[in-house]
């Protein structure tokens, strides 16, 4: 999982990359790169936590991140600035990311 959010990260950095070059897709793409590179940085955090209590509050962290990152991938389709056929895998991911995280954060409630 590491590494798959690791990865989710640098294929974001070159969604962002690739951006025009217009100042709504600046602003946008600003948001995204924050929230996309949150989420591989929070999870490594995840792994590391010394605590029950640091795990669920940094797991919950990366969950909003992804939800976030996710929700600025929804705008940049649905603005036109960047297709479904380009951003529609990366979507999937980071939802099945987030998936995997809320089982995780409900069985540390346990």
């Amino acid at each position: 999982m590491l590494l798959k959010t690791k990865h989710l990260t640098l294929r974001s950095l070159k969604v962002f990359q690739s951006l025009p070059k217009t100042e709504e897709a600046k602003i946008i793409g600003k948001q995204f790169l924050r929230s996309a590179t949150s989420v591989g940085a929070n999870y490594r955090a995840v792994c590391r936590a010394r605590s029950k209590a640091e795990y669920f509050a940094k797991l919950s962290i990366t969950i909003e991140e992804t939800d976030e990152t996710m929700f600025w991938i929804e705008i940049l389709i649905e603005s036109g600035i960047l297709s479904q056929e380009k951003l529609g895998k990366l979507y999937e991911d980071y939802e099945s990311i987030i998936k995997i995280l809320a089982t995780a954060r409900k069985n540390t409630q346990r």
